[in-house]
């Protein structure tokens, strides 16, 4: 985090430390901070109180006050103050925005998602999506100043600074359409990322990652972009191009970076074209009606029908493919399948498991279905805000509340 004592004394160290176990602690005793911290008793107490002054921490009713008194002296107790501000997480998807409005601890004040137009220009786009935060906060009952930090994840390669390099269609300036520049004064913090990466941070924090080192987080339900943890550490690039999906375009058995949510139409389709399933089959019913839903594909396959369970072993296929290609690249221990596709993509995954051994020479990583629905970029979009706001924002409204009380 950032150094609170940096510019007032080094005495203003002990309230660095207090200010992040409040972080964690919820409701504390100053015996507790003392034991989380290493501190004295009476530097603990200081600190304290230092930022009792500041408003960073309140102090709760006593026991006695709460009818659960029973003897000797009650211990004072404290929590990190409620009013600090906000953060905000922003899936900015290519077909998809979301809008997540949160307090920096654990409590969602505001959650929106709407379609957007793939083709609309980056201008209108960038336009949406600033009238969109200005919306959620009005509902969250907000000012911008109360922003403590802003993560937005997009579908695209972003550098260090929020920037997206070109693509040879436009595909990347539409979906991030100058954000960084156009947040840059919104909040101390703003932080634009791939959308992979944010969901390799949601899966490593609340989901199917949780106590490992070694993973991918394979975003697939509209495109395939892997966010790619390797020691604990995401993998960003140079551009941040780490796991991005164009690399599928040249893999012999994948072809393309289209998700999943596509690829079992278009098996169904072909094997229809192909009379490997009958036309007057439920499957075949289906493309006959050009009502293709991935999601009845998957829930037919998962229910034993035989058409349905040919188009998913071949997806499956596909599937396998792809991760050995990110299991030879990043030997990592588990492969998590993100998306609003994960849900019901298991009859997929079972047919993968079974052909994946064969693409790649190291022990084949577990492939696991992800837990945390279409909005698991909104999540790590959250979650990255939050660390944002523990790690700078926060120390910093504390450092300016302490040089004007001093």
């Amino acid at each position: 985090m950032t150094d609170v004592s940096a510019d007032l004394g080094t005495g203003r160290a002990s309230v660095g430390a207090v200010l992040d176990f409040a972080w964690t602690a919820g409701k504390f005793t100053a015996t507790e901070a003392m034991a989380n911290t290493s501190l004295t008793r009476s530097t603990t107490i200081d600190a304290i109180d230092t930022l009792l002054g500041a408003e960073m921490l309140r102090e709760l009713p006593n026991a006695r006050a709460a009818g659960s008194y029973r003897s000797g002296r009650p211990s004072r107790r404290f929590a990190l103050a409620k009013d600090l501000g906000v953060v905000v997480g922003v899936d900015a998807g290519d077909t998809h925005l979301a809008v997540t409005v949160a307090d920096p601890l654990d409590r969602t004040l505001v959650h929106h998602r709407v379609d957007l137009d793939p083709l609309q220009s980056a201008d209108a786009r960038r336009a949406l999506i600033l009238t969109r935060l200005d919306e959620a906060l009005a509902e969250a009952e907000v000012e911008r100043e109360d922003v403590l930090a802003i993560c937005v994840g997009v579908a695209a390669p972003v550098d260090r600074d929020g920037v997206s390099p070109p693509h040879p269609d436009g595909f990347w300036e539409r979906t991030n359409p100058g954000l960084a520049e156009a947040l840059r004064d919104w909040a101390p913090v703003v932080e634009i990322k791939n959308d992979a990466q944010l969901a390799a941070v949601a899966e490593g924090a609340e989901g199917a990652a949780i106590g490992c080192s070694d993973y991918v987080a394979l975003l697939s339900s509209e495109r395939f972009g892997g966010g790619v943890v390797v020691d604990d550490h995401v993998l960003h690039g140079a551009h941040g191009g780490v796991g991005e999906g164009v690399v599928f375009d040249h893999i012999v058995g994948v072809g393309s970076a289209i998700g999943l949510r596509y690829a079992v139409q278009d098996h169904v389709r072909a094997a229809v074209d192909a009379d490997e399933i009958a036309a007057d089959s439920a499957v075949g019913r289906l493309a006959a009606d050009d009502r293709v839903d991935s999601r009845i594909i998957l829930t037919l396959a998962a229910s034993g029908d035989p058409d349905a369970l040919l188009v998913t072993s071949r997806v499956g296929a596909t599937v396998a493919r792809i991760v050995g290609v990110l299991g030879s690249m990043y030997d990592p221990a588990r492969v998590i399948v993100c998306g609003a596709i994960a849900e019901s993509i298991e009859p997929v995954l079972t047919a993968a498991r079974r052909i994946l051994p064969g693409e790649l020479h190291l022990p084949a990583p577990e492939i696991l279905a992800s837990t945390l629905g279409a909005e698991v970029v909104s999540r790590g979009a959250v979650a990255t805000a939050r660390r944002a706001a523990r790690d700078y924002a926060v120390p910093l409204l504390a450092e300016q509340r302490l040089r004007a009380s001093a």
